[in-house]
């Protein structure tokens, strides 16, 4: 069964990821006494791998029935890691035994198994993956060690993304994604099993071009190098990528540049004709690795760098870097896209993986100029935390606070939304009974919940995401509400964390649930879910009598004083008129233009006890931890509300 090259999310309940080992394919015939490795052609290529072969017939010694295996023949270093194919390619062709013998002593192999297909008398291949999978599990132990020559393929269920991290950390070619329901079908290449490719991109020098083959147009192929030691190294041809404007523009370049002599400190040799030229224009080229001779494998043109001097094109980073898919289907590659895009300032419509397309500009642009934070970066982490703070947002209207010239700057507030926003962005003119502003103008207001509007807010610097306490559907019904610790001058994060002690101790007496939450800047806050059909009112006065006794036990250090000037310095306002119709505050998850550039991060109420430092939590180290610890802010929506009624024969006669 082999891979296909269609698109596979990193991200998909029921599929499983494996390393895309680069090596040779091989089936493996097992049975007591009796071993065959036979290559996808069908060829016996047992002789080619001893030490293979010997695993194999150790543990067939074991099996109580034949099985036939799936995997990949792979090279390994030193430390018993994977190589590219280049290294065990040539070992499939020996046919001398000291052939054979110096080269399992000097490149040594391991197999990688994946499958299995036949298990004694029972032709597996009809059960589904997973299946599939674990009677492989059952079936083959492999021996334990340091250099074990055979192993099982590593997986990972459901989710690839922490795979792909370490194959981009670490050189893999890529992932291969399988659908766990599927069958195995020989010999056929379905989507089921899915290539996700990892490619590189360098800039190289161009030192001469090939004559044309064919049809083709002024050449074949760019003759590609790198400066290494002051001489310019060869790197190997990219003879793709290039349409027929490019072709002409490039050989005009090229013409004039014409040269007797080679550049290169190698010597070339190609079956066409080549032409010199001066090495004074530098490409940029993607491609999927480099071989053992350090040369291009399959590389693909992808444009001309006029910013880069060529002998600043020294050697080449050896680390990969994700190729900027033209559609993005999945949100690793929507991170890589943008990533591209800001790396080459460059504008463009962007396809969301749900099929929707945002015109995005200017993602270099500073937000945080003292941070080097730029719009680029807002809206990765936006698409990266996108599956926490959709939810949170979904079918309520949203107020955008703008900062087109970064957080520094001047800002103002649009609760409407007169422009005509692009499809898959929601906008609603809401009744004027349930709009709260009241002065003349459009009504139109932007409704969240979907990628499309959240990174369209994004794009015009819009850097929270502030939703009302309500939703469309029943705007007058707050769904939460929220106490709003605020220090004023003086008072320090310390005494933000006291409070919020304080405020739980009084909640817990009356059995409130209630979630914290960082404010991404200075305070924090603290949210109660409500019962469905909770009037804003109600929601307002039980945050009421909840600040109004924490401020009166404790008044040296919390204040419900609304007027700033009145207040104690020193002291925690405990804000609880935040919950009026209309009202918004950062959602959990959402960046601040704070100074920090923080993030509205949920708790742990054991973290607000030990204490917790929200400078911590910022756009660039939250999505780590959210990682780490998963949904906090999930039960908000999933738990269970306040019990007023409860909570009313709890009050003491006083505050009720």
């Amino acid at each position: 069964m082999l891979a296909s090259t269609s698109e596979a999310p990193l991200t998909l309940r029921g599929w499983i990821y494996e390393p895309k080992y680069d090596g040779i394919r091989a089936l493996i015939d097992v049975r007591p006494g009796h071993v065959a490795i036979y290559s996808r052609n069908g060829n016996d290529k047992t002789r080619q791998f001893p030490a293979i072969a010997s695993a194999f017939l150790a543990l067939g010694k074991k099996l109580k029935t034949p099985v036939l295996l799936d995997g990949e023949i792979v090279a390994v270093d030193d430390d018993w890691k994977p190589l590219g194919f280049q290294h065990v390619q040539g070992r499939i062709h020996l046919t001398s035994a000291s052939d054979i013998a110096r080269a399992e002593a000097t490149q040594p192999a391991t197999i990688f198994l994946f499958d299995i297909l036949r298990d004694g008398n029972e032709d597996v291949r009809p059960l589904p993956q997973a299946e599939r999978r674990l009677r492989l599990q059952q079936r083959i132990k492999p021996a334990k060690g340091a250099r074990p020559v055979i192993r099982l393929s590593e997986i990972a269920a459901d989710d690839g993304r922490a795979l792909m991290a370490r194959a981009k950390r670490e050189g893999w070619e890529g992932l291969i994604a399988k659908d766990g329901q599927s069958r195995y079908l020989s010999d056929k290449r379905t989507p089921a099993w899915r290539k996700i490719k990892l490619l590189n991109e360098e800039e190289f020098v161009v030192g001469g071009w090939t004559e044309p083959r064919e049809t083709r147009k002024h050449f074949g192929a760019l003759l590609l190098g790198y400066y290494e030691g002051g001489e310019l190294r060869y790197a190997g041809l990219v003879g793709t990528g290039f349409d027929g404007p490019e072709l002409d523009r490039l050989f005009a370049l090229l013409s004039k540049r014409e040269s007797k002599t080679s550049p290169f400190a190698d010597r070339i040799k190609t079956q066409e004709k080549i032409h010199w030229v001066k090495p004074e224009l530098v490409v940029e080229v993607r491609f999927t690795e480099w071989t053992s001779d350090k040369l291009l494998r399959q590389p693909v043109y992808l444009g001309q760098r006029e910013d880069k001097r060529p002998k600043e094109v020294s050697s080449p980073r050896k680390t990969s870097k994700p190729a900027p898919p033209a559609e993005t289907g999945t949100g690793d590659e929507l991170l890589d896209r943008l990533t591209w895009l800001e790396r080459n300032k460059k504008d463009e419509d962007l396809k969301l993986p749900n099929g929707d397309t945002l015109r995005v500009t200017n993602l270099s642009k500073l937000f945080w100029s003292s941070l080097k934070i730029t719009k680029g970066d807002l809206l990765r982490y936006y698409v990266e935390v996108a599956p926490l703070i959709l939810p949170c947002v979904e079918d309520r209207p949203m107020v955008m606070k703008r900062f087109p010239n970064g957080v520094d700057k001047h800002a103002f507030y649009q609760q409407r939304h007169p422009e005509t926003p692009p499809p898959g962005v929601r906008r609603m003119v809401l009744p004027d009974n349930v709009e709260p502003i009241t002065e003349e103008g459009p009504r139109d207001r932007l409704i969240g919940g979907s990628l499309t509007t959240l990174l369209y807010m994004t794009q015009l610097a819009a850097v929270s995401q502030d939703p009302w306490f309500s939703r469309v559907q029943s705007p007058f019904d707050a769904d939460y509400v929220a106490i709003d610790l605020d220090p004023g001058d003086e008072a320090t994060f310390a005494k933000v964390l006291d409070v919020a002690r304080w405020v739980k101790d009084e909640i817990d007496k009356l059995s409130i649930p209630a979630l914290p939450k960082t404010s991404g800047s200075s305070g924090l806050h603290i949210y109660i879910p409500l019962p469905p059909g909770t009037s804003y009112d109600t929601g307002q006065l039980l945050c009421q009598v909840v600040a109004t006794i924490v401020a009166t036990k404790h008044p040296k250090v919390a204040t419900v004083e609304r007027w700033v000037k009145r207040r104690p310095r020193g002291t925690v306002y405990v804000d609880y008129l935040q919950n009026i119709l209309g009202k918004t505050i950062a959602t959990a998850y959402s960046a601040r233009a704070s100074d920090y550039a923080g993030v509205s991060t949920p708790l742990r109420w054991q973290e607000v006890a030990k204490g917790v430092d929200p400078r911590d939590f910022t756009i660039r180290t939250a999505p780590d931890r959210f990682r780490e610890v998963g949904d906090l802010w999930k039960p908000l929506r999933s738990g269970p509300p306040v019990n007023l009624k409860k909570v009313l024969r709890a009050l003491p006669p006083s505050a009720s």
